[in-house]
């Protein structure tokens, strides 16, 4: 068994499951766990999501306790007086995603840190994640948001909507430890961010991608990329979130990395590399070598590039053209400005 989850969903007036909060999802449980959840559950083929009755919870709960998995056992005993529907979500296996409970439990699997980006199959998510407004009260459906503001309104409050999208911030389903994020809406779930991320008011993390390790992100992640440990991602910077190199190598930014104020790759970087502030750096981009002394030696395509460890990107005030040399230095944190305690 992948992954287990026991969550609480939200679902429109049609029935449609719009979220699911899981509280405390298991990667990858102990055969003793995954063999108690089939008993309690019956035959399971595939992966699946099922709804849950008080018997059926309460028998998991107590299968849990049977195995000594308190903390386990405890979250799904909080949710025996909830008042929205409980659901169990299996993923048997790392199959194409048929539902919105397991597109919910990957994401969650992601952000919660127990498997890094791109590692997961998430073909068929944006099928199964229904477009929401994401309000003060909760997921609401879309073509039922207009009443709902109307009965907010009558009730002398305002309904405030964050966003109407397929994914909701990553806070409001999963805080990891030892990070901090400036503006929340700007962090979907599904976002991997490692321990002694900072995450600034322009920075942006999107789904399955993001910080391995401690960072400092003032630019974009896009989706599919990631960022590797003390690296800088200045202001209004970004990072490609396609394949580069002719579609066979995804975009990923090593350690120590600086990629300065509105710049930006679409090819991937290794360890202690710099792109100046303004530079942008593509796989077709056409990329002038200079040798020790600063004499141009060839041009090359920024795809012959991807990948390489220390070199430094900038553009040539008189020339105006794409220049890149060996890298002599490489960014540093400042421990305390980026301190999480």
């Amino acid at each position: 068994m992948l992954a287990f989850g026991i969550g609480l969903a939200n679902r429109a007036a049609d029935g449609t499951v719009l979220d699911v909060f899981f509280p405390h999802p298991l990667h990858a449980p102990s055969d003793a766990i995954a063999n108690a959840i089939r008993e309690v559950l019956g035959p399971i083929e595939g992966s699946t999501t099922l709804e849950l009755d008080d018997a059926r919870l309460a028998r998991l709960i107590g299968a849990f306790d049977a195995l000594g998995e308190d903390a386990l056992a405890d979250s799904a005993r909080a949710l025996q007086s909830a008042r929205t529907l409980t659901v169990a979500t299996v993923l048997d296996g790392d199959d194409p995603i048929s539902s919105t409970g397991e597109a919910y439990l990957k994401l969650h699997l992601l952000s919660w840190r127990f498997v890094t980006p791109n590692s997961l199959n998430l073909e068929g998510i944006f099928a199964a994640l229904p477009t929401v407004a994401w309000t003060s009260d909760g997921p609401i459906a879309v073509d039922e948001l207009p009443e709902a503001q109307l009965r907010a309104r009558a009730a002398g409050r305002t309904l405030t909507v964050h966003g109407v999208d397929k994914f909701p911030r990553m806070v409001d389903y999963v805080v990891p430890a030892g990070v901090r994020i400036a503006d929340a809406s700007r962090i979907r779930l599904g976002a991997y961010l490692g321990e002694g991320t900072t995450v600034m008011h322009e920075g942006q993390v999107n789904f399955n991608a993001g910080t391995l390790g401690a960072g400092m992100i003032e630019g974009r992640i896009s989706q599919g990329v990631v960022v590797g440990a003390d690296t800088d991602l200045g202001g209004g910077s970004s990072t490609m979130g396609t394949l580069s190199g002719g579609g066979k190598e995804r975009v990923s930014v090593g350690e120590r990395c600086l990629i300065g104020a509105n710049g930006g790759t679409g090819i991937s970087l290794g360890d202690r590399c710099t792109i100046a502030a303004g530079v942008y750096v593509t796989a077709g981009s056409p990329i002038t070598l200079l040798d020790e002394s600063g004499a141009p030696v060839r041009v090359v395509k920024g795809r012959d590039l991807s990948g390489q460890s220390d070199l430094l990107f900038i553009q040539n005030a008189e020339t105006g053209r794409l220049e890149c040399r060996t890298n002599r230095s490489a960014i540093e944190l400042n421990e305390a400005l980026h301190a999480h305690n």
